[in-house]
């Protein structure tokens, strides 16, 4: 029992320190990275059983996440960007309050979507899934959604 003690120890150092150095956006990107892993795995595993798997689709799909990091990195970037100018640009202002949020709303939404996913890998894996998941995955997807659209609000009545 004292070796199980001390390994619970350890792991809630282990996150406390990590916790400490990356913050919440850590444990995001961190969440992100397993999920697309999962997904990675899973849709894998669901080509393989219905025997369609191949290595060009498979590439495919690494691409597909290549993208995907490319676009968090994007989305990065304009955080930092906005970031700087509302600090050092005299005059300039956002019709929102700032406060980093574009990076964690797309990584929220890449993961949302990377747990539907792998929940479509899981059904085709032979599992049974209750309707309501599908639902909870859509309206927290669709609620990132509205949160990004409220952001940027509407122009001219225009988005």
């Amino acid at each position: 029992m004292e070796h199980v003690n001390r390994f619970k120890a350890a792991i809630a150092a282990i996150t406390g320190a990590l916790t400490a150095l990356w913050g919440w956006m850590g444990w995001l990107v961190v969440g992100w990275i397993v999920c697309m892993a999962a997904d990675y795995l899973t849709g894998s595993m669901a080509a393989a059983k219905a025997g369609e798997w191949n290595s060009a689709r498979a590439r495919e799909g690494i691409w597909h996440k290549c993208g995907m990091i490319v676009v968090v990195l994007v989305a990065a970037g304009v955080d930092l960007l906005l970031e700087a100018a509302l600090e050092n640009l005299p005059g300039v202002q956002l019709p929102f309050a700032f406060g980093g949020i574009v990076c964690p709303m797309v990584l929220v939404w890449y993961i949302i979507t990377e747990l539907g996913s792998i929940a479509e890998n899981g059904v085709s894996l032979g599992a049974p899934m209750p309707g309501w998941l599908v639902k909870l995955l859509k309206i927290g997807k669709d609620a990132v959604d509205s949160a990004g659209e409220k952001i940027v609000g509407e122009r001219d009545g225009k988005q």
